[in-house]
């Protein structure tokens, strides 16, 4: 042991400072902490709001705390449309210090609730602001119950029961019932789109077959020499090849359908899927903190069911109006995003309809139109019958009989009848003597 160790006494005290009163205001707002107050990090401020009251004589918040159990009472809800939540200056968690200039340390909530709707008119409120950080509150614990949420919208109501889950709280929500309804809208875009897609390489196909035979009549009508015919088979030709025409026209009309099939399917209705997610995360947060306001508030009635003290309550219940400020910024996230949700599901619905029936009327005009032009085409090309003289080719045939002078036909058709006496007539029922050659 060095000579230093041994010159101190191990059971000596040294008496503690003396608290400067000005250490006991923070550096914001100089509000002065009791001894007994635990504020976690947090900081006040102190405000006063004269609000006008309704006309029920309310003016819309609910208080907590006061007397016997914690020595201060705080705002544990502001209500919507309300004076309060208009104003805007106090939020959940503020203290209430005084009710026109009045002090309300002391009481209980239900005093000052009286005493509240006991004014008329028009009341000041002197608060005690609590600026928290919401991250300060995102604890574990609410992580978790956002799991806990997740898992029980996603099951069904005999396995949460099963589990010992309530979906009571879930279930009825509507919007999950459109994010449904639009995955079943999506999947009917996607068999339009591909239907459409079908019939159109078909149409294609078509055409091309009506190309073929333009091109196949359009040839023998040139090679024809028979005028009568080679009009027929170029006219019947030329109507197969505005046949293939007015497909390609057809197809061109109808292309850009697809390209707005699949603009509504792969960018609006993904859009919209990762909106109500986002709304789905935001409700489940507030639920989360729903769920530990309640747990908090079981944990208070056990221990005044006991008659025990609890340590969050007389300090000041920081903790629980930090989790009541989380739980009312959760709940306007939630509404701003349910509200903007369902606008824009509402958009969504009507272009939907919208687009379905502009879609629909474009598709079937096209079809009709190139089905009524096709038609009215092989209306005039009724070239049928065609007579053709079959016997003649192309190269043999002379329609003016400019080539013979008369003479070389008497000599073909004498050699014809030389021909025919010494060559007997073949009978082509006489099946044996066409097979036995002896």
């Amino acid at each position: 042991m060095s000579s230093t160790d041994s010159d101190v006494d191990p059971y000596e005290y040294t008496p503690l400072p003396t608290m400067d009163p000005d250490e006991l205001y923070t550096d914001q707002n100089k509000h002065m902490l009791l001894p007994w107050e635990d504020p976690m990090g947090m900081t006040v401020s102190s405000g006063s709001v004269t609000l006008q009251k309704d006309s029920q004589n309310l003016i819309g918040i609910s208080i907590g705390g006061g007397s016997p159990l914690c020595p201060c009472l705080y705002v544990v809800q502001v209500f919507d449309n309300t004076p309060a939540a208009k104003e805007g200056s106090l939020a959940a968690g503020d203290e209430i210090v005084g009710v026109n200039g009045q002090s309300v340390k002391g009481r209980t909530k239900v005093e000052v609730a009286r005493f509240i709707q006991s004014v008329k008119a028009e009341v000041t409120i002197n608060y005690n602001k609590l600026h928290a950080d919401p991250k300060q509150g995102k604890s574990l614990d609410i992580v978790l119950k956002k799991v806990k949420h997740r898992v029980v919208e996603s099951m069904s109501s005999n396995t949460a029961d099963a589990l010992g889950l309530s979906r009571a709280i879930l279930c009825n929500d509507g919007l999950v019932k459109k994010l449904e309804e639009l995955e079943r809208c999506g999947e009917m875009y996607q068999g339009m789109i591909l239907n459409t897609r079908k019939l159109l390489k078909a149409n294609f196909d078509l055409s091309q077959s009506h190309k073929a035979f333009g091109e196949v009549f359009g040839s023998i009508g040139v090679r024809e020499p028979q005028p009568a015919a080679s009009e027929a088979f170029s006219m019947f030709g030329e109507a197969h090849r505005s046949m293939e025409k007015f497909a390609i026209k057809m197809l061109k009309t109808v292309k850009p359908m697809i390209c707005d099939l699949n603009t509504f399917l792969h960018k609006a209705v993904p859009d919209t899927r990762l909106t109500i997610k986002k709304y789905l995360d935001a409700k489940f947060e507030y639920l989360s903190y729903c769920l530990k306001v309640k747990e908090m508030d079981d944990e208070e009635y056990s221990y005044a069911a006991l008659q025990e003290p609890l340590y969050r309550v007389e300090t000041g219940n920081y903790e629980y109006r930090l989790v009541l400020r989380c739980r009312q910024e959760a709940r306007a996230r939630f509404a701003k995003m349910r509200s903007d949700v369902l606008v824009k599901m509402e958009l969504l619905d009507q272009k939907h309809v919208q687009d379905i029936v502009f879609q629909l009327q474009k598709f079937v005009t096209a079809m009709a139109k190139y089905h009524n032009d096709c038609h009215a085409v092989m209306k005039e090309a009724v070239v049928f019958p065609i007579e053709v003289d079959l016997s003649r080719g192309t190269f043999t045939y002379d329609t003016q009989n400019q080539f013979n002078d008369g003479e070389e036909d008497d000599d073909d058709d004498d050699e014809d009848a030389e021909g025919e006496e010494d060559v007997a007539p073949l009978d082509i029922t006489d099946t044996g003597n066409l097979i036995n050659t002896d």
